[in-house]
């Protein structure tokens, strides 16, 4: 029977006859679509819920802001502003030592206040000083963890006595979810970027 088209219905519209296949979606295609969904599922989540790269965007655009403003205000008084970067903390003060006398005051009044900032920044919320949030890493490479704009806004090494010694290019790498960002603060100009 190689010509019988009886197993097929014939659907009839206007003057054209149209064949149509009646075939379902087998169980084995349906399992494989329904595992495919769920993969992809729990690789978005997995994503969509991991905030480390965001965490370090954030913190990388606050380091970037904060030493601006530091650079800003020793321009703008006429004085060094002293920038000390740890693993733990970013912090802005007026001497080398950082005493509480001498710790600059957030612009807007206020830091973050998250609950690592207040943790590594003695418990001040009005303190210029930001920590990094958990799974955020934060490093410097040589003397920069101790660093200084003088008055015409160049960053200079500093030391704990307070003196400036030469101009320095200063390096400050955050990562945390596998990618690499770096603030850079110029050091002929102090342009931070």
């Amino acid at each position: 029977m190689a010509g019988d088209d009886s197993r097929v219905p014939k659907i009839v519209t206007g003057h054209s006859h149209v064949w149509r296949s009646q075939r379902g979606v087998t169980m084995v295609e349906l399992i494989a679509v329904l595992f495919i969904i769920g993969v992809l599922g729990a690789i978005a989540a997995s994503r969509y819920f991991d905030r480390t790269s965001f965490d370090a965007d954030s913190f990388t655009d606050q380091t970037r802001a904060m030493l601006r403003y530091g650079q800003k205000l020793a321009v703008a008084q006429n004085r060094p502003v002293f920038v000390r970067i740890s693993t733990d903390r970013t912090q802005l003060c007026f001497d080398a030592d950082c005493k509480a006398a001498s710790r600059i005051t957030a612009p807007a009044g206020a830091n973050s206040g998250s609950a690592t900032t207040l943790k590594h920044c003695d418990n001040s919320t009005t303190w210029l000083c930001e920590a990094p949030q958990d799974g955020v890493t934060q490093t410097t490479s040589g003397p920069a963890a101790l660093f200084a704009f003088d008055a015409l806004g160049k960053p200079h090494a500093a030391s704990v006595a307070g003196e400036l010694a030469n101009f320095q290019r200063v390096l400050v790498r955050i990562g945390g979810d596998g990618k690499l960002r770096v603030v850079t603060v110029e050091a002929e100009t102090g342009y931070v970027h």
